[in-house]
């Protein structure tokens, strides 16, 4: 059994507005032994998108190979748009050292409301994972179910929204695809992006996450 730790600690700000909120980076990372065109940044994997869907949506500009100019960027892009990383999972054990979040075993969760306290600014948090085993919303339940928290489903169509209040403070969280290849089955059966297809044969699987990913970027101009 491998004993296995986050390498990042959060990225928080004195502003931040909106916390992207996931589980636990390949092992490698753990582990330093990045490959090439990792950044030794949180989501840096060469094979995760949410670097790539940012950089598209925000004309970032950025590069994928690990520099100190390719984390300086990225760094800069979180505090000027008032956006935190803190992921929910601080270590687990796994019999096999791979990146699944399904074989994660003994999981030890970060206090996540005690980032919310600190952090008053803090009004949306985004998952980056929807209500699937060891996903981050299924931690966040399990966090809110302890504290008696009421947890208010708000929308569960294009984005999966619901609500909750904390110190006087009405908190969004939207749970988004998780920008793993993994995930790319589940956007082939959505029926979302079946209607999409019908429009345009060249519509993908990053388009659509594009699309979500966008609106929930822009969640605050939306009216629930």
């Amino acid at each position: 059994m491998f004993y296995y730790e986050h390498p990042y600690k959060p990225i928080l700000f004195e502003d931040t507005k909106r916390v992207i909120v996931g589980t636990l980076p390949p092992p490698r990372f753990f582990l330093k032994n990045l490959k090439e065109e990792d950044v030794d940044f949180p989501y840096g994997s060469k094979d995760n998108l949410l670097w790539k869907i940012l950089d598209k949506l925000f004309f970032l500009n950025l590069n994928y190979k690990n520099s100190t100019t390719e984390i300086d960027k990225r760094l800069n892009f979180l505090k000027t748009n008032k956006i935190g990383i803190c992921d929910i999972v601080q270590s687990c054990k796994k019999e096999v050292l791979d990146s699944s979040d399904n074989s994660m075993k003994d999981v030890i969760l970060r206090d996540i409301f005690y980032y919310l306290k600190e952090y008053k600014n803090i009004d949306t948090i985004l998952f980056t994972g929807k209500n699937s085993k060891n996903s981050p919303e299924y931690f966040f339940r399990q966090i809110i179910k302890k504290k008696n928290i009421k947890y208010e489903k708000l929308e569960n169509d294009f984005l999966r929204v619901h609500k909750f209040v904390f110190e006087n403070r009405t908190i969004f969280t939207i749970s988004l695809i998780s920008p793993s290849n993994a995930a790319n089955r589940s956007i082939g059966s959505n029926h979302l992006y079946k209607k999409e297809r019908e429009k345009s044969i060249n519509f993908t699987n990053f388009d659509f996450r594009l699309n979500e990913y966008k609106k929930a970027l822009e969640f605050e101009n939306l009216k629930f």
